[in-house]
This record gives C-alpha cells, structure tokens and sequence, in this order.
C-alpha cells in the first residue's frame, strides 16, 4: 500500500492571503471544472469535487495544496472525516485589512461577496491560525 499524501488547506476570506502563502509551497494549479457557478448549491458543489480529488490525490502518496475560501464548515467538517493527513491553515485577516486589500474590487463591488453579503463560517477547529 501506499504511504498516505497530505491536504493542506489554506482558509480565510478573499484578500487575507491564502494564495500567496500557498504559493510558496507549490505552483498553483490549473482551473479545471469551470462549469460550477456561484449559487449557494454550485459553491458547495465545487468545494465538494476540490477536495474528492484530494483525497483521491493524497490517497496515492501526493501532497496536495489547496487555496480556496470554502465557506461552509460542513465541507470542512467532511475533510476531517475523510481525508487522511488533513491539515487546516485558516489565513485570517481583519476586515479593515482585507478593504485595504482589495485586489480583485470585491469589497467595492458589493454583490455576491463572501464575507460581506454572504456567510463565511469561520473555522472553528483549524490545526494553525495565521494572523495576516
């Protein structure tokens, strides 16, 4: 049997870093499954295809990286039921911060924004919480 790969998941809402510090552990991946919208149901969709393929990934001995914002503990709730090795990194920055930020205008925009109209469950159990 294979040795069992790791998921590290870098969590935080959209501006508080996840990228750039998963960056440095691994390239960043290319978009694969661009058919999943932003609704509720197709958000939690794509969470739940992301981390089926890590945990097929890491089932074969490979490190996975993932920067995503997830914003529904259930989804983080599966990962620790069913990933083997899983480690959460929840990348957490303030709110002024993050309006400072604001790479992508998403604050400014106002519509359809986790964070801001939308929920954002914050993890409860992360393994490291990163101030940034």
């Amino acid at each position: 049997m294979s040795q069992q790969g790791t998921v590290y998941f870098f969590t935080g809402l959209s501006g508080a870093g996840k990228t750039t510090l998963g960056g440095l552990f691994h390239q960043r991946l290319k978009a694969f499954g661009e058919d999943v919208g932003y609704t509720q149901e197709e958000r939690l969709r794509w969470a739940q295809r992301i981390f089926r393929v890590c945990r097929l990934l890491s089932g074969q001995g490979i490190d996975v990286v993932v920067c995503s914002i997830a914003m529904y503990g259930s989804v983080r709730q599966w990962n620790r039921a069913n990933i083997p090795n899983y480690k959460e990194i929840y990348v957490k920055a303030s709110r002024d911060t993050l309006l400072q930020r604001n790479q992508k205008g998403l604050y400014t925009a106002g519509k359809n924004v986790v964070g801001i109209d939308l929920p954002f469950e914050e993890p409860q159990t992360p393994d490291i919480v990163l101030p940034n």
